[in-house]
């Protein structure tokens, strides 16, 4: 008799999220997390929850339905997973930058997402703080959110646990045998009828192991920035990205965090670039103290699209990794496919477009 019928690997968001949903099944679930709950992408993220993935309708999907999934989440009586609409701003200074959106358009219609084109100046005007860059239009999409990461991933666990689900965490995998149904532990061997490799950064050997051949990109690590104290009615902005330079920033609180692709060997190079771009980009904070707000590795595919797939067994072998920095986005729908890919029901999207195959690998 096995230890547990499904065996989830990782206690981040997606590892959580597909813990709640087998649990709600009614599938006898254990997750095992290397160290705490959130401790790894989950960590590092800029809190926001969005819909638009510009080139990428296949993520952009995930992320619609994700939102109405967050937006109905059973958290404890009395409360809600915070979200705060802000909007979500991505400018454009090159005239590919509009080509390249006016082409994605239809599919990011059908996905869902409400997005469109808007001027220049009406940019400026959803942020003020935008300096006299020569910009050429904008996109503009409302289905962007501010949320608490910690929060999310308490809410998850809360809710699996009540589910059923055990969770053990500072219990790193060591390595598996997908064919056997084992995982080995630290300290013990776990048997399941299923397992699912959810690790993020930690994924590829698990995967390996199961004879699954995903092309994960080498993990990066990832560095978020915020300033001192912004000045004294500094607005509210929406979660705005410069498409050319990739500097995106929201306002936390009473200061801006900011985040601009990765460091890199010379983080301090790196960090002089962001300061340039703030200040080309935001001139009235020129000149503003920048800090680590936060660091942390993230998983990441060649496509930047979530591989979600299913090796049939028994013993069955699942996954869900290479989010590439969409997963706190993506976690709802990711552990509602992996469910219904355990239990052989319609996924109701076409699962091809997540799982490993010739399209994907190039």
């Amino acid at each position: 008799m096995s230890d547990t019928e499904v065996a989830v690997i990782g206690g981040g968001v997606i590892g959580l999220s597909i813990a709640f949903h087998l649990a709600e099944a009614g599938v006898e679930t254990m997750l095992l997390e290397r160290g705490a709950l959130g401790s790894g992408a989950s960590r590092a993220t800029a809190d926001v929850v969005r819909s638009y993935f510009a080139g990428n309708a296949v993520s952009s999907a995930l992320a619609v339905r994700s939102l109405d999934a967050y937006r109905a989440f059973p958290a404890r009586p009395g409360t809600e997973l915070p979200l705060r609409q802000v909007g979500y701003l991505v400018l454009f200074s090159e005239p590919e930058q509009v080509t390249a959106f006016e082409a994605d358009l239809p599919a990011q219609l059908d996905a869902g997402v409400d997005v469109g084109l808007i001027s220049v100046e009406e940019a400026r005007e959803h942020n003020p703080l935008i300096g006299d860059l020569p910009l050429l239009a904008a996109a503009y999409s409302p289905q962007a959110y501010v949320s608490d990461t910690t929060a999310i991933v308490t809410a998850y666990a809360e809710a699996a646990e009540l589910a059923g689900a055990t969770l053990r965490t500072g219990c790193p995998v060591t390595g598996l045998d997908a064919l056997g149904g084992r995982v080995f532990t630290a300290d013990d061997e776990i048997t399941a009828d299923a397992i699912v490799c959810a690790a993020g950064a930690w994924s590829a050997s698990l995967v390996r192991c199961a004879g699954v051949d995903l092309p994960l990109v080498e993990p990066t690590e990832q560095e978020l920035l915020v300033t001192d104290l912004l000045p004294p009615g500094t607005p509210d902005i929406p979660v705005t990205l410069h498409a050319a330079s990739g500097l995106l920033v929201r306002v936390r609180g009473d200061r801006l965090l900011i985040g601009m692709g990765y460091p890199g060997p010379d983080r301090a190079a790196w960090r002089r670039g962001v300061a340039a771009q703030l200040a080309v980009t935001y001139p009235s904070l020129a000149g503003v103290a920048l800090h680590t707000a936060v660091t942390g590795l993230r998983d990441a595919s060649p496509d930047k699209t979530a591989f979600i797939g299913h090796q049939p067994g028994p013993p069955a072998f699942l996954y869900a990794t290479g989010f590439s920095g969409h997963g706190l986005c993506n976690a709802p729908a990711a552990g509602e496919l992996v469910r219904d890919l355990y239990l052989g029901k319609d996924p109701g999207i076409d699962i091809a477009a997540l799982s490993v195959g010739r399209q994907r690998t190039g």
